[in-house]
């Protein structure tokens, strides 16, 4: 949202009132983090005694949740309807990861991390990492902004909603705006599919069904980190307007309506660091089970299936030597115009109890497709509709629409029994044989409605992703345990890496969109989202054979791998006989390297360090990877670089040292751009100098005993020694200790 018309001017309807000068600063108490500084910014330099008469205040607030993490909270009206933010399980007072604050005069310091606010004018508030200023808030940065009716902030044309939401716009915004230095990038901001580096764009922090090939994103995190080592997630779980480097472009600007804005500032050095106490404060990742790692195959979304085509399917992969872990049913499992009453449609699936033991004894897991909708031709609408189990507009009618299903509902999950009612459903699922679930939607969240807890609609249009998500996690938690459950889950917001794991949501079949797949999951990691997804092949469409086979390996190179498309079958032999022989290829790789990464993802849940990650991440001090969205590591010690074009070439940049091919064992010397053609059975896959690999005994299946058979796969390029532990899906752990002295090839 921009208020300005260029550096000096506003916008037509934009009243400001901007902090001009700390005209005090008390030593105070925040309600959960204790010690704080509290700073009266007067919105006018104070002369003399009259000039504080009739004269508004911004009110800024510095705390400190965890150590390394400090809390600013610019209020004009405190008395106002109070916005609370997203859940932060770090976030409590006096518990193990506390901080221990100093303060002095306006200084608040807690572990590295330092807030420095300046008496006087003009307003200065200065962050600095051990002594080294990292960013800060200067001249008319944090600002009260009055709107106007025919007010031209949004998108530079009076209005009454926010440009592309069905948001009524409000009467008032709060912004702040942190200096950009020279040079320093912006990642993050949850699932976007543009460009990686977000300087100089636009983004509305709006849940949204667009498709991957749009601004719009299924998971949007007011979070973002930078290549100066720190994030700032603001803590808002309504609409947050981004402008990075673009309206103003030495500052990133981010602004909410009401009359308050909180955010936090998070240190690094490292975007590790930063990620860490990120993830510590709105919540690490699950354990998610070793079986889910496997090759998910689904019956696709429009596509006719009963019993009988999937058996022939997964009879057919088992014949072909390719193993499936997961089965999926998606929409259509039930009857159409009823989604969701999950019942077993009986014209297809009579005998669904008979069904699911017989495919549990072809040693499957079974996911079924959800959404927290209610068709009105459902039994469940009148049922939820009396109960006072769904969403109503402010008159007191149920809210419905005939998008996606005719006459649809949705439940509120803000009313306690409401959640509990839509548990049962699934729990009578769950004790049926069901293993796990895809959480579809939870984007399209109406703002015209009143919310059982009196939420604001605003807010929980974004939140409301991750009550749904949470009630579905929490029913497998219950009938498997924390360690076996697992979603397969669309939308998101920030603190919703908890419940894993997440897919890229609807892609076309093309290398393009091959492309901004993995430019969503890139930002969607640098977002704290530790396990990641997508459909292999590209969901609209049917994908030409030869995108089929390098996505293949894409997908199965990825944390988590599904065939599924929309209106075609993806099982490789629709394809061809190659597609078989690439499926099967990749698949035992990943099979292989499952010591590797299921102790990647034990360790995303203890640390917040993504399993899927930006090359960034990792080299963070490496310029060369500034701008890198089209490789990736998959856990620390493995390069990826998939192939997205018909002549097999690829580019992509290895940073110094001795890198090994992982398929061939070539080694290369790192440090430059690298150009090499691969055909479909292979691509750039590099460990990096010195890794160490845990490599498995079995292709045939990812929940094995890995300490079977176990070899370490030491690469060259490394010195010292290197403690490598691996865990097996029971929980036996070992750790070996390898010398990489002597190591050479």
């Amino acid at each position: 949202m921009k208020f300005t018309d260029g550096f000096w001017q506003l916008r037509p309807g934009v009243s400001p009132l901007y902090a001009k000068e700390t005209y005090d600063i008390d030593p105070g108490s925040h309600p959960t983090d204790g010690e704080a500084v509290v700073v009266s910014a007067t919105t006018a330099i104070i002369g003399q005694r009259g000039d504080t008469l009739n004269r508004p205040v911004l009110t800024v607030t510095l705390s400190s949740p965890l150590e390394g993490v400090v809390r600013v909270r610019i209020e004009r009206h405190v008395g106002g309807r109070r916005h609370d933010g997203f859940a932060l399980p770090g976030a409590v007072s006096g518990g193990a990861g506390a901080a221990s604050v100093t303060r002095d005069d306006g200084m608040l310091q807690s572990g590295p991390l330092t807030a420095r606010i300046r008496r006087g004018a003009p307003w200065s508030l200065d962050f600095d990492v051990d002594g080294r200023r990292i960013t800060g808030s200067g001249f008319r940065a944090p600002a009260w902004f009055g709107i106007a009716d025919d007010a031209q902030v949004d998108p530079g044309m009076p209005g009454e909603t926010v440009s592309g939401m069905n948001l009524p716009r409000a009467a008032s915004y709060v912004r702040e705006q942190l200096d950009l230095g020279v040079g320093e990038l912006v990642y993050g901001l949850g699932e976007r599919f543009g460009p990686l580096v977000k300087n100089g764009q636009t983004v509305d922090i709006w849940n949204a069904d667009g498709g991957t090939s749009s601004e719009q994103a299924y998971k949007n995190i007011p979070f973002y980190l930078t290549s100066s080592g720190y994030g700032v997630l603001v803590n808002d779980p309504g609409h947050v307007s981004f402008e990075v480097g673009s309206e103003a472009v030495e500052r990133v600007q981010f602004a909410v309506s009401g009359e308050a804005l909180e955010y936090f500032v998070f240190a690094g050095p490292t975007p590790k660091d930063v990620l860490a106490r990120y993830t510590e404060l709105t919540g690490r990742a699950a354990i998610v089970p070793a079986w889910s790692y496997g090759l998910w195959l689904s019956t696709s979304f429009t596509t006719d299936y009963d019993e009988a085509t999937v058996t022939s399917f997964i009879d057919e992969m088992a014949r072909r030597e390719l193993p499936v872990s997961v089965f999926h049913f998606d929409c259509f499992w039930m009857r159409e115009f009823n989604w969701c009453d999950f019942e077993w449609d009986p014209r297809v699936f009579p005998d669904p109890d008979g069904m699911l033991e017989r495919l549990h004894a072809k040693d499957l897991r079974v996911s079924v497709w959800i959404n927290p909708y209610i068709a009105q031709r459902s039994p469940l609408f009148a049922e939820a509709a009396e109960a006072g189990y769904l969403v109503r507009r402010p008159d007191g009618t149920v809210w419905q629409w005939d998008k996606w299903q005719a006459g649809m509902g949705l439940v509120d999950f803000t009313n306690p029994d409401a959640t509990g009612w839509y548990q049962g459903k699934l729990r009578a699922l769950v004790d049926r044989g069901v293993d796990c679930f895809k959480t579809d939607f939870g984007e399209r969240i109406p703002v015209d409605v009143a919310w059982a807890d009196a939420s604001d609609p605003e807010r929980m249009h974004n939140l409301y992703t991750q009550l749904y998500n949470r009630a579905v996690h929490d029913v497998l938690v219950d009938a498997r345990g924390a360690g076996e459950a697992v979603l397969f889950a669309r939308s998101a917001t920030a603190g919703g890496q908890q419940m894993p794991v997440h897919w890229g949501g609807d892609n076309t079949s093309t290398f393009p969109s091959m492309a901004e797949t993995l430019r969503g999951g890139l930002s969607l990691a640098f977002s704290g989202f530790a396990h990641w997804s997508h459909d292999i092949g590209g969901f609209e469409g049917t994908p030409d054979p030869l995108v089929y086979k390098r996505w293949t390996a894409f997908g199965l190179l990825s944390t988590h791998s599904r065939l599924h498309g929309s209106s075609s079958y993806r099982v490789p032999w629709n394809f061809d006989d190659e597609a078989v022989a690439v499926t099967r290829r990749f698949t035992q790789v990943k099979l292989q390297l499952m010591p590797y990464l299921y102790q990647a993802g034990r360790d995303a849940a203890a640390t917040g360090i993504p399993v899927f990650r930006p090359v960034q991440l990792e080299f963070p001090h490496d310029r060369a990877t500034a701008y890198l969205d089209r490789q990736f590591m998959l856990g620390s010690e493995l390069m990826v670089a998939p192939v997205m074009s018909a002549d097999g070439e690829v580019e992509f940049y290895l940073p110094t040292g001795i890198w090994t091919s992982l398929l061939t064992g070539e080694t290369v010397e790192g440090g430059s751009w690298r150009r090499e053609t691969h055909d479909v059975f292979s691509l750039p896959l590099y460990a990096r100098p010195g890794a160490v690999i845990p490599w498995g005994a079995r292709a045939d299946r990812p929940d094995y005993d890995y300490l079977d058979g176990l070899t370490l796969r030491v690469f060259a390029g490394g010195s010292g020694t290197r403690d490598v532990t691996v865990t097996t899906p029971e929980g036996r752990t070992e750790t070996f200790t390898v010398d990489l002295a002597d190591v050479t090839g």
